[in-house]
């Protein structure tokens, strides 16, 4: 279900911002219900706190493990690999297209899934048979701390959601550096057939920024976009950001010489899934970044 780190091109799907919604809010119900509007503008009421969670979104999974939620989450996703303690979760298979069945098999009181047109028919069904669901863009920065609080209101947990949002703002702040007037230009490659990358909306672009670099397609309209080897060569970026190690495939094809960072080799390697969503480990993603590009470009 992560982005950047999956190689299959239909997971990249959940890298980008694929829609642009209302935010996701909480208002006061009758009877002390706790009302939510979630992304796709639809409302959920719940009773009382929720207490059992099928996250079928890896960045909620580990929101609300931050959170002190960890203890209501009986279902996840294939891709929930973080923290340790979500692999002790109920495996409930794929987060785009779910299993319904499977879902219901953990009783949960409130089901989450990503905002996405392939999810829209599972949310209507799961809303069907009385279950609140929630669909929930996880695509930026600003998305974490919107849904972070919606999920701290859903769970009853906003005093500790309160004290990780601090501690995580005070550690962003810490991590990120401002651009130079001149910064070092990156080429986010995130699939080379055809060779994809992604703009300014896009988390990883932000994660790019807020290390001090420039991404060269950060004037993409799109979060993401295909891109063609001759446009990479006239944006002619410092570095290429890929997820491989060792020198990737795709730089020993000849088409790819016309890039002067492919034929100098000057490849950012990151790993780990704090790069692919926004989570409380984004100014480690950062710090990261930062070490990996101080590396190629002293």
């Amino acid at each position: 279900m992560d982005g950047f780190l999956i190689r299959r091109p239909h997971c990249i799907l959940l890298l980008i911002t694929l829609f642009s919604m209302p935010a996701c809010r909480a208002t006061a119900g009758a009877a002390g219900a706790i009302v939510l509007v979630d992304d796709a503008g639809d409302t959920t009421a719940l009773r009382s706190p929720a207490r059992r969670v099928a996250s079928l979104i890896p960045a909620t999974t580990e929101v609300l493990f931050a959170i002190g939620a960890g203890p209501a989450v009986v279902g996840r996703t294939h891709w929930c690999d973080y923290p340790p303690a979500a692999a002790q979760v109920t495996d409930l298979g794929d987060g785009i297209g779910p299993n319904i069945e499977a879902i219901l098999q953990v009783h949960p009181d409130l089901v989450l899934l990503y905002r996405s047109g392939r999810n829209a028919a599972a949310a209507a069904q799961l809303r069907g048979l009385g279950i609140p669901t929630l669909q929930l863009r996880t695509d930026d920065f600003g998305d974490f701390t919107r849904v972070t609080k919606t999920l701290a209101r859903a769970t009853g947990t906003d005093t500790s959601a309160s004290l990780m949002l601090r501690r995580y703002g005070q550690a962003l702040a810490s991590a990120s550096v401002t651009p130079q007037p001149k910064p070092r230009s990156v080429f986010i490659l995130v699939w080379d057939q055809p060779p994809m990358t992604l703009g300014r909306g896009s988390f990883l672009s932000e994660i790019v920024d807020r290390a001090g670099a420039h991404n060269v397609f950060a004037d993409l309209a799109a979060s993401s976009a295909s891109v063609s080897i001759e446009a990479v060569a006239r944006r002619d970026p410092d570095v290429i950001l890929v997820a491989s190690e060792g020198t990737p495939a795709f730089a020993e094809r000849a088409e790819w010489q016309v890039v002067r960072a492919v034929r100098d080799k000057r490849f950012v390697r990151v790993s780990g899934s704090e790069f692919n969503r926004p989570s409380p480990r984004a100014p480690e993603a950062v710090r990261k970044l930062r070490a990996a590009l101080a590396a190629v470009l002293p």
